[in-house]
Order: C-alpha cells, then structure tokens, then sequence
C-alpha cells in the first residue's frame, strides 16, 4: 500500500486541483491493485462530479474538500458502528485515504490568529454557542478549514 501524506496545510487551492490529486491517486491505486483506496477515490471521484452537476458549474477545492470531509465522517460513523474484521480494516485504509485528500488541521496558534479580526465579536457573544458560531463563520469566509473542537479551544482562549 502507497503512503497516504497529507496535503500541507499553506498550500493554495484553486480550480480542479484536489480532483486532479483524486485521478492522480486513482491511477497509482490502480497500478497497485490498491483496490480499496481505488474504490473509495472513485467514489470521492463521483460525489463531487455529482456536486458539480447539481451546481451547474466546476467546484472550487474547498467545496471539492467539503465534500470529501463528508464522506469521511460517514465513513468515521459507519467504523465507530461496525465491529472487527476485514469490513473494519477496510473502513480504517478508506479513511486514510480520504484523510490524506484534505489539508492538515491548522494547529491553534493559527486558528487564533485568524481570530483575531473577530476577537471582540467572539468576546461579546452571550453564549460560547453564538462565540462559536460567530469563530465558525468568519473562518468559513476565510476559508480555513478548522475542525470544531480546535475551535472551541480557540475560543475559550479568546473570552
């Protein structure tokens, strides 16, 4: 099996960069009757080419990425369901497949930097849903692509 690295987490996605990665990877899957990593890519492959048909226009990476991180928390949800043996071992190589389409998590320092424009809004919240929610959406329109709890953390610094 073929090392699955992730993507660096400064790179600047534009166009059909991640679903040129996907044929990429589909390929090398493909010369080394990866049949599991091929499997689960052409089915990246085909959730977003579907998004793409819906939208009636290319995804951007980041909306390429969404979709890809939907298809790995079900992925996530249907391992933490299932029990052992081989369907589990599958579910776990298909998961790292897909964990290593997506750019690395930022580490904090970078989530509260990015926060920073917001930091009063974030401290004004009533509640450290609405602190959240305020963090989550101007991340969004930054396009940082953070998960919640390293969120939550950064937040939590912030009030």
């Amino acid at each position: 099996m073929a090392e699955v690295e992730p993507r660096p987490v400064d790179a600047l996605y534009v166009g059909a960069v991640l679903v040129d990665e996907i044929k990429a990877q589909m390929t090398r899957a493909r010369r080394e009757k990866d049949d599991v990593a091929r499997n689960v890519l052409g089915l990246a492959l085909g959730e977003i080419q579907t998004a793409e048909a819906r939208a009636n226009r290319p995804l951007r990476d980041d909306e390429s990425a969404a979709v890809v991180r939907k298809l790995l928390k079900s992925n996530e949800e249907t391992l933490s369901l299932s029990g052992a043996g081989p369907a589990a071992e599958a579910l776990r190589r298909e998961i790292e497949v897909l964990s290593g389409l997506l750019p690395a998590a930022p580490p904090a320092e970078a989530i509260e930097a990015a926060l920073a424009s917001v930091a009063d809004a974030v401290r004004a919240a009533k509640t450290e849903g609405q602190a959240m929610g305020v963090a989550m959406k101007h991340l969004k329109a930054a396009h940082v692509a953070a998960d919640a709890p390293a969120v939550m953390e950064a937040v939590r610094k912030l009030r």
